[in-house]
C-alpha cells in the first residue's frame, strides 16, 4: 500500500510541475502540444481541449508536456514559428521554465496551509495555561541523549529519577529544571514514539561538554518544541503555511549545499540522502502518524523537487534556464551538439546519481 500510496503522490506532484509549465507556455502563447498523465506509452487519450491532446500513460511515474519548439533542432512549421518556445523572447522562455518549480512551491504552500486549517502542530503557549505536547525537535550527535536511543519526534510523556521523584508537567522549562536537579543521576525518559509508548534511560554526568556555549553545564543533548494541535482560521493558517514553506526552502537549500560541500571535502554521508526506496518509507510512517502529517510529507517532497530542479545541471530546469540566459547574453544560439551533448552528460550524471541512493537505500531498509 506505501508503494501505491508513493506513486500518487510522485504523480501528483510531478504533474503539478507540469501544470506550471503548461499554464505559463499558454500566457505567452506558445503552442503545447500534449499534456500527459504518467510516460509513454500512451494507454489513451483523453480528450483534446483546443491544439492541446491530453493523455494517460502506462507507465506511472510522473507526466509530462510537450511544447513546440523545446530545443534548437525542433521541426517547426512557418505558420507556428512565432509559437515556438525557442522563438519567445528569453525572459518568456525562463518564465515557462521556472513555472514548474514555482508551481511546486506553491502547491508545498497550499499543503502547508491546509494542514494548519486542520490541526497541524503549532506553538503552544505554557504561561497561558495552554496544554499542549512537548516534542524533542533535535538530538545532538554523541549527546546522552543519542546514547540512550530518544528520537527526534518523540513526545516526553514523563521524567522519573533514581529516588522515584517524577516531573509535574512536561514544559521545556520544567524539563530543564528536573534535569538540572537531577545531575549525576539515571533519568528515565517517557516517551510516544510513533503511536507506541516507551522508555529511555539517560546517564546525566556532572560535565557532559555538550553545549558549546556553557560546555561545563549537563546536558541531556536534546531542544525541544511544545506544541498544540488545533485547527487554525484562514488567515493564521495561511500565514503560518507561509513561514513553513520558506523554513523548508531554507532547510532543503543548506542541506543540499551540504551534501555537495561534503562530497567534495568528506564524502558523501548516504545515511542522510534518500531515494525512492527511502522515500517510500517515510511516507508510510507519516500515513501512520496521521493525515497531517502526510500533507507536511508531500509538501517537503514538493520543495525538495523545487530546490533540485533549480540545480544548474543542463538535464534540469535550472540548467535550461542557463542555457537560455547565455544564449541571450551572448545573442546567439548555443550549437546543438554541445546541447544535446550536455544534456546527456547531465541526464546520465542523475541516473547514477539515483542508482547509488537506490542501492544504499535498499541497504538501510535490510540493516
Amino acid at each position: 500500500m506505501s508503494v501505491v500510496f508513493f506513486l500518487v503522490i510522485l504523480v501528483a506532484l510531478v504533474v503539478v510541475h507540469e501544470l506550471g509549465h503548461f499554464l505559463f507556455a499558454k500566457l505567452f502563447k506558445i503552442k503545447v502540444e500534449e499534456f500527459g498523465v504518467g510516460y509513454p506509452p500512451k494507454a489513451l487519450t483523453l480528450g483534446k481541449i483546443g491544439e492541446t491532446v491530453y493523455t494517460l500513460n502506462w507507465l506511472p511515474f510522473g507526466g509530462f508536456v510537450r511544447i513546440l519548439g523545446e530545443s534548437n533542432d525542433a521541426k517547426i512549421s512557418p505558420k507556428d514559428k512565432n509559437r515556438a518556445l525557442i522563438n519567445k523572447h528569453p525572459l518568456a522562455q525562463i518564465a515557462v521554465l521556472f513555472g514548474g518549480v514555482l508551481f511546486n512551491f506553491l502547491f508545498a504552500w497550499v499543503l502547508f496551509s491546509a494542514s494548519f486549517m486542520l490541526g497541524a502542530p503549532t506553538p503552544a503557549d505554557p504561561t497561558q495555561n495552554e496544554q499542549g505536547k512537548l516534542i524533542i525537535s533535535q538530538i545532538l550527535p554523541n549527546s546522552p541523549a543519542d546514547e540512550s536511543g530518544l528520537k527526534v519526534g518523540d513526545q516526553i510523556l514523563n521524567l522519573k529519577s533514581q529516588d522515584g521523584k517524577e516531573i509535574e508537567k512536561t514544559t521545556p522549562p520544567a524539563v530543564s529544571e528536573f534535569i538540572q536537579q537531577h545531575v549525576g543521576e539515571e533519568i528515565v525518559f517517557t516517551v510516544l514514539h510513533m503511536g507506541e509508548q516507551s522508555t529511555s534511560t539517560v546517564v546525566l554526568t556532572p560535565a557532559q561538554g555538550i553545549l558549546t556555549q556553557s560546555p561545563s553545564k549537563p546536558a541531556v543533548g536534546i531542544a525541544m518544541n511544545y506544541i498544540v494541535e488545533k485547527p487554525l482560521g484562514l488567515f493564521k493558517s495561511v500565514y503560518y503555511g507561509t513561514i513553513a514553506s520558506f523554513e523548508a526552502l531554507g532547510q532543503v537549500t543548506k542541506g543540499l549545499f551540504t551534501l555537495f560541500k561534503n562530497a567534495f571535502t568528506e564524502g558523501i554521508n548516504w545515511n542522510q540522502v534518500a531515494g525512492p526506496v527511502g522515500i517510500v518509507g517515510v511516507v508510510s510512517d507519516a500515513s501512520s502518524i496521521g493525515f497531517i502529517y502526510l500533507l507536511h510529507v508531500i509538501a517537503f517532497i514538493s520543495i525538495n523537487l523545487v530546490v533540485i530542479n533549480l540545480i544548474p545541471l543542463p538535464a534540469l530546469d535550472g540548467g535550461r534556464i542557463v542555457m537560455v540566459a547565455t544564449e541571450w547574453v551572448i545573442r546567439r544560439k548555443i550549437p546543438t551538439f554541445i546541447v544535446t551533448g550536455l544534456n546527456l552528460i547531465g541526464f546520465s550524471l542523475l541516473i547514477l546519481f539515483m542508482v547509488f541512493v537506490t542501492y544504499h537505500d535498499i541497504l538501510k531498509m535490510f540493516n
